[in-house]
């Protein structure tokens, strides 16, 4: 299926989704999960502009987070602060978090 012109649009299309869509450096960067004997564990790396509406000194709520623009599943919980780097959000959750809400 072809139109008229479709070759010179093509361009047009990929430049403005490039220009409305935030590269990888201004989104969120996601750890993979980790584990100890109780918690599933991961960290958000938040690019600099996100970071700097962090709060200095208390955690995030679940609400609070996500109006921020981190996209996790259910469950996870801001759970520390790391001090050298406060752009790296820690998160928890409880093992079979999924499992035990069912």
């Amino acid at each position: 299926l072809t139109f008229p012109g479709s070759l010179f649009i093509l361009p047009l299309i990929l430049f403005f989704l490039r220009t409305i869509m935030p590269s990888d450096k201004q989104m969120p960067q996601y750890s993979e999960k980790y584990f100890d004997d109780t918690y599933e564990y991961r960290h958000v790396v938040l690019p600099p502009d996100m970071a700097k509406l962090l709060p200095k000194n208390r955690l995030l709520t679940e609400a609070e987070w996500r109006g921020l623009g981190v996209q996790q599943s259910r469950g996870w919980v801001h759970y520390a602060i790391h001090r050298p780097e406060p752009h790296i959000m820690l998160y928890r959750r409880t093992l079979n978090y999924g499992q035990a809400q069912a």
